[in-house]
């Protein structure tokens, strides 16, 4: 299902910047507008189903393949080099709005492609999982749009390693590989969440 025009734009903005030095519309001013604060309840539903979403998938994971806990595939991980996609333009003090808004919109992109080794390793769940890369492929244009609109530069970063998918040299490690897709997304969807949260009780 579609998403408002400008899911997470704001997003940017909450990431461990500091609030008062931002640009732009001062908080309190816009957590009074009705349409904006509309937006947030929106964007807030719908990233909780999202975060819904993969967390069906890792018990779907757990209970398929044994593979439940982070800190017992470690080793594998740094095996298979899954990447998790880069947020640190949204951290730092030197806050860019532009850099960070196209951090989001590269991550959401990274995500629906990796989807698809996950696609592969659950053919029972297609529906789910195509559902999933249908929303991360709205959230990522809606920035776009967003972006767009605020007439911010957009600019797509290099990859350092995401790109293609990883070559899975045996049937576990490509299973260990969907384990860690999936808990990098919930990662990155848990930091999308808890910013727009925070916007929303303002």
């Amino acid at each position: 299902s579609a998403v408002p025009t400008g899911t997470l734009a704001l997003l940017g903005t909450l990431l461990w910047a500091p609030w008062w030095a931002l640009d732009g519309a001062p908080l309190g001013e816009l957590s009074g507008d009705q349409d904006f604060q509309l937006f947030l309840h929106k964007n807030l539903e719908f990233t909780r189903k999202i975060k819904g979403d993969v967390a069906a998938l890792q018990r779907v994971v757990c209970d398929t393949f044994q593979l439940c806990k982070e800190e017992e595939l470690l080793l594998v991980r740094q095996e298979l080099g899954i990447p998790q996609a880069p947020l640190e333009q949204c951290h730092r003090r030197t806050f860019q709005m532009e850099s960070c808004f196209n951090q989001i919109r590269d991550g959401l992109r990274t995500y629906h492609g990796s989807l698809a080794a996950v696609l592969e390793l659950l053919p029972g769940h297609t529906g789910l999982v195509e559902t999933l890369q249908l929303d991360a492929a709205n959230l990522s244009s809606n920035i776009q749009q967003q972006m767009e609109d605020l007439g911010l530069a957009t600019v797509t970063y290099p990859t350092e390693g995401p790109g293609p998918l990883p070559t899975f040299s045996s049937r576990f490690h490509h299973q260990v590989g969907g384990f860690f897709i999936l808990a990098n997304f919930q990662r990155f969807l848990e930091t999308a969440y808890r910013a727009l949260r925070h916007l929303a009780r303002l």
